[in-house]
């Protein structure tokens, strides 16, 4: 199949005025709010969803549910989005990012009026989020290149840094935003999508103009299935990793996960192999020979994952230990856990436009090395706060973070996005996204399982210790405390008082009053996995500082200012 359209020269471009780019930039910027807190909009208002369809994702076998219900969204864009950017490379970039509007709507109103209830319900939902996530792939695959077109050089720092800050605070305004609305109708966690996804698709179809470079290309269609498949496979072990396997807390030494992450990387190798044989690949791999662009990836790809597990160790913290122990019913810690957060998409907010602005006159290099460096210090500040901290020290170091990695995602962004060339803007930048979201999986994977590894040296027999010592039979707290740390974590990160949700109603209505209160009440969980969990938590930041370091040598390694259309 062969693209229709033929390579545009500028004078058959469409003649745009000059408030053209401001247009694109403000529906971009709506574009990419919606992907990314529809990316995170769930995670809070899990128990509010589960609860409404009737389902309960602690039992057995319903684990499933649960992961695909947080993950599968954003392994379904992160796997799309270098094909969906290609196409808009051959077909036109406005043509696919309407389409991608299009999709995202049509899903979040499937997913608003679901009728089902129980595991068809978590089916519906399951599916309804894939669907949205191919939307949202078409938005984030063609956004940045619609811009790049629309800004001249001297402005696309200020346009991606907005757009590119928009992305990465809207997963975190997506928690505040669930836990808010979740709490109120968990229908309304989908639907609020809808009327800003129709505003969007009928000006986007009115106002955007195809005004980038097209040139006509057979689709590589080897290489679009090699890679789908590989990453898929490969994000499908991250995810099955951290689960319990064959008797032991993970799944990573289990013949599945080994198996599905073997494979998943011979397609990863054969579509390398492809993408060097045929005419008109996907990628066009000789990108990675521009030193710009190729550490101005790996650094966003180092810091994706620094920051991706992070959201979800701050949640269980805050909803596991900190918000009980300060008073917090467990049916409360989820909202909060979003609110005690804002500093952190605050500072996002203040440093991305700002660096944007200044890295256009003065380069990327010295903001985004600069940002990783900060980002690396608030690490090293999380290791040495303790379990029980004081919050206002705990809100500085959130705003430190936010400042530092807005101080080093708009520069970048605009750096790699100015080192591309016309042609290849969209299987480029669709590039870096895919790694960037690709990134934020395997991050989850490692998060949890360090986090895992810390806990299961000692989880079990605190907790089998504390049953037996509040009147449990020695038997069943033996049971409970050799459950997989997993399910603990689950449960804390769900919002569900831990304790009652693991041991069976009858044990529990069995033990007098005064211990039933105690193990149910604020102060017995948090302070039961405290340290195991601090353990855990080191480790988990001293990687995340580590990635962060590379990343900041990474950002000094891509040189001086390069613009490919200046060259």
């Amino acid at each position: 199949m062969t693209a229709t359209s033929t390579g545009q020269s500028s004078a058959l471009r469409p003649i745009v005025s000059p408030r053209y780019k401001w247009l694109a930039l403000s529906n971009t910027t709506i574009a990419m709010l919606l992907a990314t807190i529809d990316s995170s909009i769930t995670l809070i208002a899990m128990p509010d969803i589960f609860r409404g369809i009737g389902l309960n994702p602690l039992e057995p076998g319903n684990s499933f549910f649960l992961l695909w219900m947080l993950l599968g969204f954003l392994v379904v864009s992160s796997v799309l989005v270098v094909s969906l950017g290609r196409l808009g490379d051959i077909f036109g970039r406005v043509k696919m990012y309407n389409l991608g509007f299009v999709i995202f709507t049509i899903a979040a109103i499937g997913l608003s009026v679901t009728p089902l209830t129980g595991q068809a319900g978590a089916w519906w939902l399951i599916i309804g989020r894939i669907v949205q996530g191919v939307g949202a792939a078409f938005l984030v695959a063609n956004s940045s290149a619609i811009l790049t077109d629309a800004f001249p050089s001297n402005q696309r720092g200020l346009a991606l840094g907005i757009n590119n800050i928009a992305g990465i605070s809207g997963s975190f305004i997506g928690l505040v935003l669930g836990g808010i609305l979740g709490a109120i109708d968990w229908r309304l966690v989908f639907l609020v999508a809808v009327p800003f996804g129709i505003f969007g698709t009928i000006w986007s179809f009115l106002k955007l103009k195809e005004i980038g470079e097209r040139h006509a290309a057979k689709i590589d269609w080897w290489g679009n299935i090699t890679f789908a498949v590989g990453l898929i496979l490969i994000m499908i072990g991250i995810t099955y990793g951290i689960e319990p396997a064959n008797g032991n807390p993970m799944g990573w030494s289990s013949a599945p996960v080994l198996s599905v992450l073997g494979i998943g990387a011979a397609f990863l190798v054969a579509f390398g192999i492809i993408e060097t044989k045929v005419a008109d690949p996907m990628f066009r791999l000789p990108l990675f020979t521009i030193r710009a662009y190729t550490f101005g990836t790996l650094s966003t790809f180092l810091s994706a994952i620094a920051r991706g597990g992070l959201m979800f160790m701050l949640i269980i913290w805050l909803q596991g230990i900190w918000l009980p122990l300060h008073g917090y019913s467990f049916e409360e810690t989820p909202l909060w856990a979003g609110i005690l957060m804002l500093p952190l998409t605050i500072g996002f907010l203040i440093a991305g436009p700002i660096s944007g602005i200044l890295s256009d006159r003065l380069g990327a290099r010295y903001f985004a090395t600069g940002g990783m460096v900060g980002t690396t210090l608030c690490f090293i500040l999380l290791i040495f706060l303790p379990i029980d901290f004081d919050y206002w020290g705990f809100a500085a170091i959130l705003l430190g973070l936010g400042l530092s990695m807005g101080a080093f995602a708009s520069p970048n962004r605009a750096a790699i996005m100015n080192s591309l060339p016309a042609r290849d803007r969209g299987a480029g930048g669709g590039m870096t996204s895919t790694l960037q979201n690709s990134a934020q999986v395997l991050s989850i994977g490692i998060f949890f399982t360090l986090m895992i590894v810390g806990l299961s040296g000692a989880l079990s027999s605190t907790l089998t210790q504390g049953l037996v010592a509040h009147g449990v039979a020695s038997n069943v707290a033996q049971q409970i405390g050799n459950l997989p740390p997993v399910s603990i974590l689950f449960a804390a990160f769900l919002g569900y008082n831990p304790i009652q949700s693991l041991l069976p109603p009858d044990v529990l209505s069995g033990l007098s009053q005064a211990n039933q209160d105690a193990l149910t009440g604020h102060s017995f969980f948090p302070n039961l996995i405290s340290a195991p969990f601090e353990a855990g938590l080191t480790e988990a930041f001293i990687f995340a500082a580590i990635a962060c370091s590379i990343a900041a040598i990474a950002s000094w390694s891509r040189g001086g200012r390069y613009i490919h259309d200046e060259h």
